[in-house]
């Protein structure tokens, strides 16, 4: 299926539990479009990194960051990049966020060094859309989901990461962010609430951050 969407190649970010993967399959199936989807399994540091995080936040990072940076590059070295719609469930710099909020300082200076390294090897997405929720909903839908090394997470390292995106968002000028406050919509189960964020995904934004909230009714306000 075609699409009308203004921009080629979109993110979908969040905090953990917040449903951008799901999302990212149901555009998929409802177009014709490329996934880059992290494999965030498969690092095998993350256990331990959430019953140890000081012993184990350098390591989990530095895996995450080598995974993403050749996923990206592989991804994206099509020539076609901007004809063909992508969808990617993560953004680059999300990896800076979560080390700066993870890392101690000298850890952290080390770090950024390498991930400046990286990150201006490939393009990056024309619009970013951030979907955000309460962290209470966000840990009901990670108890949900049941993975086992998650079940740690705590309310104020959620609010942390949280902050963390808000922050960058401060401070990206280049490109446009589409913050949607979805709350507890479900878009699986409420078509309307999917197409109203089609809707949204099909106009133009200057860059900077722009703000919607889904109401109960799936209407924005």
């Amino acid at each position: 299926m075609g699409h009308n969407f203004a921009y080629n190649f979109i993110a979908i970010e969040g905090n953990i539990g917040t449903g951008k993967t799901t999302l990212c399959h149901m555009l998929a199936q409802e177009f014709d479009c490329k996934l880059i989807l992290e494999q965030f399994t498969d690092n095998p540091f993350l256990p331990y990194f959430y019953e140890n995080p000081e012993r184990y936040a350098f390591p989990v990072e530095l895996f995450f960051m080598t995974e993403r940076h050749k996923q990206l590059q592989e991804s994206l070295a099509q020539q076609d990049l901007f004809k063909q719609l992508i969808f990617s469930d993560y953004i680059f710099v999300k990896t800076l966020l979560f080390a700066r909020n993870n890392l101690n300082s000298e850890e952290f200076r080390l770090f950024q060094r390498l991930f400046n390294v990286l990150n201006a090897t490939y393009p990056k997405p024309e619009l970013l859309v951030y979907l955000h929720r309460p962290v209470e909903t966000l840990l009901d839908n990670i108890k949900k989901r049941g993975r086992s090394y998650e079940q740690d997470v705590s309310a104020s390292y959620l609010l942390q990461i949280q902050n963390a995106y808000f922050d960058y968002f401060k401070i990206e000028e280049d490109m446009p962010i589409l913050i949607i406050d979805i709350g507890q919509q479900n878009f699986k189960k409420e078509d309307a609430s999917f197409q109203l964020l089609l809707d949204l995904l099909s106009k133009k934004y200057t860059p900077g951050t722009h703000y919607i909230s889904f109401s109960s009714t799936s209407t924005a306000r």
